[in-house]
């Protein structure tokens, strides 16, 4: 035993020695890299052109909507596609090569990921040209029709859908990769990478599925904008090949019916920028873009577990207010209902059909037009920290079916408090047993992995 132990120490050691010598393509070589974190008038202001006319204000206002789907799409091909290809599938083909890891399947991990690839970077590229052509030629209408016609109505769709049928088993097949030690030590130097920005491989295999669903509501976008009938026209009818491209998957992955539900609450849940949410924090409008994110992208994904959910209502100060609360697996989320109201820039949520999975009062919300404005950052299990409001302080405080739920950073320090009330003793006990099991469950995954040699242990990112 003694002399195997020492086998596998050797063989561990060989390993992270070829890891050494992986040599990572620097993919910043791309010239549309430099824009995907900008906004239209940036980008117009660094071609050194001139500002469009008052009088086009609608046109410009549909070149916005047009930017926003390629600068979405240069992030998806450099942060997503490229950083699975570049770290992940070309380390492990190296690796390969040097006759370790021989028995891991590609095709099984990463299945058409070289096809989604060149396909995206297609996309980009073609689709910067166009943008550079109009913006250097005032007189040019920007002929992003063009594009449209080449990817979304060749094989842009069907490409994703080759990788979505095939997502569930992959997940599957890496979900036994982990338990290998070689293969441990494989996917925590690729995950160390700088280029990953902290998200593992899991969060990044679903990536072209977050996509995929996601380009209906950027062409719904450009839709609402468009001033010209012809155009309307046709960027409806691509919108709804691309959704029939997504409903044909319906029934042949069993992930489809939860994938659309986060897909919608991706557009129900409103994440406000840190300078509207509290007004301490004073950001110039020339820097907003550059520290504007798509938080919920991040945050919310049908890896996650939605395990309950509901209205409390939140004991301010000075007044009640109407909560919606979302437990998933790993975070509690608060959000602020909205009723009647539209998210600015957003989809046209009322017109579209509520997912049959949300509950009725979110479904309700959703044909109203209404939304979920999140009230504080989510808060990870491992810092929430549950407590009963007994019945003395119901009566002095007048207080009914309450309980406390605070939020402590790494260090120990409590950096919030909410004071909550439910509609009846009994969905009071309900939210606390879902949260204490879920905060149970929580850490008992992670002291497993902890116990596991070569995987991270999960650490939330929030303080």
């Amino acid at each position: 035993m003694h002399l195997l132990g020492k086998d596998k120490q050797k063989q561990a050691s060989d390993l992270e020695n070829c890891l050494s010598t992986v040599k990572i393509i620097e993919c910043s070589t791309y010239d549309f890299c430099l824009f995907k974190s900008k906004s239209w008038h940036e980008f117009i202001k660094a071609q050194e052109t001139k500002q469009k006319d008052a009088d086009r204000r609608l046109e410009v206002k549909k070149e916005e909507a047009v930017w926003e789907l390629f600068t979405s799409e240069c992030t998806y091909f450099l942060d997503n596609l490229l950083v699975l290809k570049m770290i992940f599938m070309n380390t492990l083909k190296y690796l390969q090569s040097n006759e370790f890891l021989l028995d891991v399947d590609l095709w099984r991990l990463f299945t058409n990921l070289e096809e989604l690839n060149k396909m995206s970077l297609s996309f980009v590229s073609n689709f910067f040209e166009i943008v550079k052509e109009h913006v250097n030629n005032s007189e040019s209408s920007m002929d992003f029709i063009f594009i449209l016609k080449k990817y979304f109505q060749g094989d842009l769709c069907q490409t994703h859908q080759i990788y979505c049928l095939n997502y569930s088993s992959a997940v599957f097949y890496l979900e036994n990769l982990r338990q290998r030690e070689d293969f441990g030590i494989y996917l925590k130097w690729c995950e160390q990478n700088k280029l990953c920005k902290r998200l593992h491989l899991p969060e990044l295999l679903v990536a072209p599925l977050h996509r995929l669903t996601r380009y209906p509501l950027l062409l719904n976008n450009i839709w609402k904008k468009c001033t010209d009938e012809r155009e309307k026209g046709f960027i409806w009818s691509v919108k709804e090949e691309v959704e029939k491209s997504i409903w044909d998957l319906e029934g042949k992955v069993k992930w489809l019916d939860n994938f659309q539900k986060f897909r919608q609450l991706h557009e129900v849940i409103i994440w406000p920028q840190v300078w509207d949410r509290d007004k301490r924090f004073f950001v110039p409008e020339c820097l907003k873009q550059s520290l504007r994110e798509n938080i919920s992208e991040n945050i919310l994904s049908s890896t996650n577990r939605l395990l309950h959910e509901g209205r409390l209502t939140l004991a301010e100060s000075t007044r009640l207010l109407d909560v919606y609360l979302f437990l998933f697996d790993d975070f509690l989320l608060i959000t602020k209902i909205k009723r009647n109201k539209k998210k600015h820039g957003a989809s046209d949520t009322s017109s579209i059909p509520a997912c049959p999975s949300l509950t009725l009062e979110l479904q309700l919300l959703v044909r109203e037009g209404g939304f979920c404005t999140v009230l504080d950052q989510p808060i990870p299990l491992d810092r929430l920290f549950l407590r009963n409001v007994d019945p003395l302080h119901v009566t002095v405080f007048s207080l009914r079916n309450a309980f406390l739920i605070q939020h402590e950073n790494r260090y120990g320090q409590c950096i919030a408090v909410f004071l909550l009330q439910a509609q009846t003793e009994t969905a009071k006990k309900m939210w606390m047993s879902q949260i204490e099991t879920a905060i149970s469950n929580s850490t008992k995954q992670h002291e497993t992995k902890k116990r596991t040699i070569f995987c991270f242990p999960d650490e939330s990112s929030g303080i």
